[in-house]
């Protein structure tokens, strides 16, 4: 293990028999994991890498910082993920972000859409992997802390093979070390970033042959792992799992992370004892304004697949809008999960045909 890399797990919780948080990472996701998110899930999972949203190096520098940076010290272990194209720039924002105490710096070469193309950051840059390496070594020449790489297997035309080993040798020679790879093409026109995520065939193969090939790095996958089952059987070819949307729409999932992909013996929590243990989080951040909505809207799906979720989903989002809203809706909310059948206003006897709607 490299000495930057035990930078990053200094701040891993105490008693894991696993110390390499990248096993398990919940991927950075625009506009849904923001602080409140990260805090969320952080009850559930003790263990999990958790990453920002991505933020542009403009913003970091010129942009309000702790609105942008600001997070609780019980999300560790945590990174922030950068976007940017400009070496200097990522070194000062890579700089600031350390500062504000993040234990990762992520370089996002992998978002497709229209608007970080026109910056010339994402997944374009897997067309200039001498500009990524650039990049890279400024942004590692600033902090102490691991710089890694989050990117595609291509895009466009490339070819698979030559382009994702091109990318990542140009990069490795930099030093880093850490690569999370999207198992998918990005097409940078013709496709909308939500079907960048869904059309392009998935090929595991192809960065399980990565890892074959570049047993010296640590090679994570993304994309399209739904089930904590599935992240398990990925472990057999690569380092570790990122997961995005399954662990934000089912965080639940997020449950068993702690014992089956580190090892630890730690109790797993209730959804109910999730909940009671975010509520003071919640007070704090109503007393400095801000809206209810902002956090509930986070943890909708925690109740998916039990009875009462619809109960559960349908309260919080008619309520938790309202003027004055405050944590008598979640705990109203709470207490229809207990009671679905009258929530539903059903009888008792219906309960069983509500549990498989939901």
């Amino acid at each position: 293990m490299s000495s930057a890399d035990q930078v990053c797990f200094r701040r891993n919780a105490p008693g894991s028999t696993d110390i390499r948080p990248w096993r398990f990472a919940v991927a950075p996701m625009m506009e849904w994991t923001d602080r409140h998110c990260r805090y969320f899930l952080r009850l559930i999972s003790a263990r999990a890498l958790l990453y920002t949203e991505m933020v542009t190096a403009q913003a970091v520098i010129h942009g309000h910082r702790d609105r942008l940076l600001g997070f609780d010290p019980a999300e560790h272990p945590v990174a922030l993920q950068l976007g940017g194209s400009d070496p200097a720039l990522l070194a000062e924002a890579a700089r600031i972000g350390a500062e504000f105490g993040y234990d990762e710096v992520n370089l996002n070469v992998g978002c497709p859409s229209d608007r970080v193309q026109s910056g010339r950051f994402g997944a374009c840059l897997m067309a200039e992997p001498e500009l990524v390496a650039d990049c890279i070594a400024a942004m590692q020449a600033a902090v102490s802390v691991p710089v890694t790489v989050k990117c595609r297997i291509g895009i466009d035309d490339q070819d698979e093979d030559e382009a994702l080993d091109r990318f990542v040798g140009a990069v490795a020679r930099t030093g880093c070390r850490h690569f999370i790879v999207h198992a998918r093409k990005a097409w940078l026109e013709g496709l909308s970033p939500k079907e960048n995520r869904e059309i392009p065939p998935l090929n595991y193969g192809r960065v399980h042959r990565l890892k074959q090939a570049r047993p010296d790095l640590t090679i994570c996958i993304n994309g399209g792992v739904q089930s904590l089952d599935e992240a398990v059987s990925q472990l057999a070819h690569v380092d570790g799992v990122m997961v995005g949307r399954a662990t934000y729409q089912n965080p639940y999932m997020l449950a068993e992370v702690d014992r089956r992909i580190f090892g630890t013996a730690a109790p797993t929590l209730s959804r109910e004892d999730v909940i009671e243990r975010f509520l003071p989080y919640v007070s704090q951040q109503l007393a400095k304004g801000t809206p209810l909505k902002a956090m509930t809207r986070h943890i909708l799906g925690l109740f998916n697949g039990v009875p009462g979720a619809r109960a559960w989903r349908r309260h919080l989002s008619e309520t938790a809008h309202k003027p004055g809203a405050g944590l008598g809706v979640i705990e109203d909310a709470l207490a229809l999960t207990r009671r679905p059948e009258q929530a539903a206003g059903q009888a008792p006897g219906a309960r069983a045909e509500m549990a498989v709607a939901d």
